[in-house]
């Protein structure tokens, strides 16, 4: 009886590639793992972080982020942090279920730290639950395709490189779950004049320092979290921060610091740049900028995945895939976990991982694929019918869909305090952007955090 138990659970036990070793690829080496599965994970980089992997030189890449002319399309810096960068959120909410993101003496301690603490954060992870042992640092993958069926079992060739050798490993695995993150390829806009520009344009990709630019004139273009910090960061040494943004329907946090500062201005769009070096806005005012400053957000890109049309990026829409994560006509042999935006990601990559895991093993099942592909059409027409651009298919802002996920696989719901401490960081960045992360009043909320189980059950 026994051998044939250990023989069933053996034929559910699959070999499993994980490609990146971030946020998204540790965990899902985790639950692989506890579900019986082999894991390998491939990771370009020389240690665990993913984005999250500070990477000071960019000198190498080319300052759009343009990988054109790279070998099979990639980039040569991955991670997009820079020096300064602090989390936008508190870190009581950042943690996986299991390992809350503990405040360490003789470490960043604040509630909203720097990049290094996170990455750090992820650095115990790997320790705590033996991950390292399943991953191949310095190893980039340059193609994942699908090798002939036998027995109508799906298989994948996995072929990647040893950076600093060149030697080249083709492997065969039953399934492959993709984790490379979405923060690295830049997403430009496309503006009059652009190509023919002769001064400095640079993406944020590669910003890490405010130096650079001390005394120019500067046209930061995009008004999100990291163009209004980058742009705060600028004007301190900046001749003039220009800060060009979609809607001049600004908050009042960010107006506040626009007050303070004779030297941050902000304009609509762009509507051309000239050859003498203007930056023309759509209202018809214009400045000479020595530098340009896209801070545009980024695209998905997966250049070494050879799906045969089956999976397609269209306007950063990464699809058809059911519920963001398994490609109807591939499942469950191929996945994507950290693909959604605009939601506490940690907890979310963890359902995902363990619902791809019970699904490998057997232990969960997923709907047919054309129930599967209805799902997605049905999804699609209602962002259409409620206006969503494409390009924004995959941002949630929906703490109910996160549980509505979860459900799939008996993973917990986030906790009412998870969600409350999102948005009351949220609200306080919109009304004081340069204190929030120092300055707040939701101490009543704090204190349920750190009394609640994800904290207190530190042994369990």
């Amino acid at each position: 009886m026994v051998s044939v138990t250990s023989e069933a659970s053996r034929s559910r036990s699959k070999k499993v590639c994980v490609i990146g070793a971030g946020p998204a690829g540790l965990v899902s080496a985790r639950e692989l793992r506890k579900e019986g599965h082999k894991v390998v994970v491939l990771e370009q980089n020389d240690d665990v972080g993913g984005q999250w992997l500070y990477q000071p030189n960019v000198e190498e890449e080319d300052p759009l982020g343009r990988s054109s002319g790279s070998i099979n399309g990639e980039l040569k810096v991955h991670s997009s942090i820079y020096s300064s960068l602090r989390l936008t959120s508190p870190r009581e909410i950042m943690g996986y279920s299991d390992f809350p993101f503990l405040a360490k003496k003789g470490r960043d301690m604040r509630r909203f730290p720097g990049h290094k603490e996170l990455w750090l954060y992820l650095k115990d992870f790997s320790e705590t639950f033996g991950l390292r042992e399943m991953i191949r640092f310095n190893v980039r993958v340059e193609f994942v395709g699908e090798k002939e069926e036998e027995d109508d079992v799906k298989k994948w060739i996995v072929r990647s490189r040893e950076k600093l050798s060149g030697k080249v490993m083709e492997e065969i695995f039953d399934a492959v779950v993709v984790a490379t993150g979405h923060y690295s390829h830049p997403r430009l806009p496309s503006i009059k004049g652009m190509d023919s520009w002769k001064r400095k344009q640079i993406h944020s990709h590669v910003y890490r320092v405010p130096d650079p630019f001390s005394n120019e004139v500067v046209v930061v273009v995009g008004n999100s979290m990291s163009g209004q910090d980058i742009s705060m960061e600028l004007v301190e040494v900046a001749k003039e921060v220009h800060l060009s943004a979609k809607t001049l329907d600004i908050s009042s946090g960010l107006s506040k610091v626009i007050s303070k500062h004779s030297n941050l201005l902000i304009h609509p769009q762009i509507e051309s740049l000239e050859e003498d070096g203007r930056v023309i806005f759509v209202d018809g005012s214009w400045v000479v900028a020595d530098t340009i400053l896209y801070c545009t957000g980024y695209s998905y890109k997966f250049p070494f995945l050879e799906s045969k049309g089956r999976i397609e990026v269209d306007d950063d829409r990464v699809g058809p895939l059911f519920e963001h994560t398994f490609p109807p006509c591939l499942s469950p042999s191929l996945s994507f976990v950290g693909i959604p935006r605009k939601l506490i990601g940690f907890p979310f990559f963890e359902a995902q991982a363990k619902w791809i895991a019970q699904v490998l093993s057997g232990k969960s099942s997923l709907p047919s694929p054309d129930q599967m592909l209805q799902s997605v059409a049905d999804f699609y027409r209602s962002r259409d019918l409620a206006g969503v651009p494409k390009h924004n298919t995959h941002d949630i802002a929906d703490f109910t869909y996160c549980d509505k996920y979860a459900d799939y696989v008996g993973f917990p719901h986030l906790e009412e305090w998870r969600k409350l401490l999102c948005l009351s960081a949220l609200n306080n960045s919109q009304e004081n952007l340069e204190t929030y992360r120092d300055s707040w009043d939701d101490h009543e909320l704090l204190q349920e955090a750190l009394q609640s189980s994800h904290f207190t059950n530190l042994n369990s």
